[in-house]
């Protein structure tokens, strides 16, 4: 009788085989998760059930090419009532989302009329591509945010609107070029983002913790450039449990839209795993309130939901202690993805900063 030896596992099987073993035990309770999941979005009285989420209508499209060889997608929606001196509005998303988190803000200037706005997909987000090499750096994000605006936006009064990952990005943008705010941007509208207390935080829980499980989280950092998609695989397997992630972590109302909870997910999941550890650096080191200087002079409006668990409460208050002039809202029951959540208290802040301008 011959004994057989087992071959040298190569670096990517055992990857696989950890995260195989991680995504077995996720899915140990995926049963009762998936009934649970089932019966939540099975709601009939679901205000947004037949909204059509995703693309908008758009007026023009670009594809930038950056230094660093990501094509960076830009849509622009030219005003069909155009008014003389209104600035251009600029929306920012955040981390594992795309341009599609303005869903509502977007729908309401468009239908408005009298704003031209701009938005864009982050680097490796939505439909821009994906750095070659290296991890995602906030500074680079600025000068992204930077170039997007010398191409489409060159000229006029600008307002710029970040989310989160996009309120860092307006930050970054602010340390980098401090002349532009009061000369070219007029306004700024920062939601549920922070100014350097990541440590704090668990801005990357829900991305991670969602569409991957925690057994994998302790292994992301290394595992990706191995096997990133054997991870994106173990994700996909784990889709209820993120669903009830996702409306845990992205939301505060007690029983939020089904039809909102499925489009963050949607957006999540979008993102691969590569993307998601390559920015995990640059997230958990943030730290730019000297940058909210440059936003002294200029209308600033901060917007967040008391119920935020990413990005709690207590960061924007740092940023309005640090902006004393600062409008502060504060949304009653709302989670991270407050301008969805309660897209019209948003929406209401957001026509009234406009207007004041």
């Amino acid at each position: 009788m011959s004994l057989r030896v087992p071959r040298p596992r190569s670096a990517a099987g055992l990857v696989g085989a950890a995260v195989g073993v991680a995504a077995a035990g996720l899915a140990a309770g995926v049963v009762s998760e998936r009934v649970l999941v089932r019966r939540l979005k099975n709601d009939p009285a679901d205000p947004y059930a037949h909204e059509v989420f995703g693309r908008q209508r758009y007026d023009e499209a670009y594809e930038l090419e950056m230094p660093d060889g990501t094509d960076i997608h830009v849509e622009v929606v030219e005003p069909t009532r155009p008014v003389p001196g209104r600035p251009t509005v600029v929306l920012v998303h955040g981390f594992c989302l795309d341009m599609g988190t303005f869903h509502f803000q977007r729908k309401l200037l468009t239908e408005r009329g009298d704003y031209r706005v701009v938005a864009y997909d982050q680097p490796g987000h939505g439909r821009s591509g994906r750095l070659e090499t290296g991890e995602y750096d906030l500074t680079a994000l600025g000068r992204t945010l930077r170039r997007v605006l010398d191409e489409v936006a060159p000229e006029g009064p600008l307002v710029l609107v970040g989310h989160s990952m996009g309120g860092m990005t307006i930050m970054a943008l602010a340390e980098i070029y401090p002349e532009l705010f009061g000369d070219r941007v007029v306004g700024t509208v920062l939601m549920a983002t922070s100014g350097g207390l990541a440590a704090e935080t668990k801005l990357v829980a829900p991305a991670l913790l969602g569409r991957v499980g925690a057994p994998v989280l302790y292994m992301m950092s290394n595992a990706t450039r191995y096997g990133g998609t054997v991870i994106d695989k173990a994700r996909r397997s784990t889709s209820n449990v993120a669903w009830l992630l996702t409306r845990k972590y992205g939301f505060g109302t007690p029983k939020p839209s089904p039809a909102l909870v499925s489009y963050v997910e949607t957006m999540n999941s979008r993102t691969s795993a590569d993307t998601v550890t390559r920015y995990l650096r640059t997230l958990a080191t943030h730290s730019r309130f000297p940058a909210l200087a440059a936003l002294a002079g200029t209308p600033v409006l901060v917007i967040v939901g008391d119920k935020d668990m990413i990005t709690p409460v207590t960061h924007s208050e740092e940023i309005v202690r640090r902006l004393p002039h600062a409008e502060f809202v504060k949304i009653h029951d709302s989670g991270h993805v407050v301008m969805l959540e309660h897209a019209d208290d948003v929406n209401a802040a957001l026509e009234r900063f406009l207007e004041s301008l």
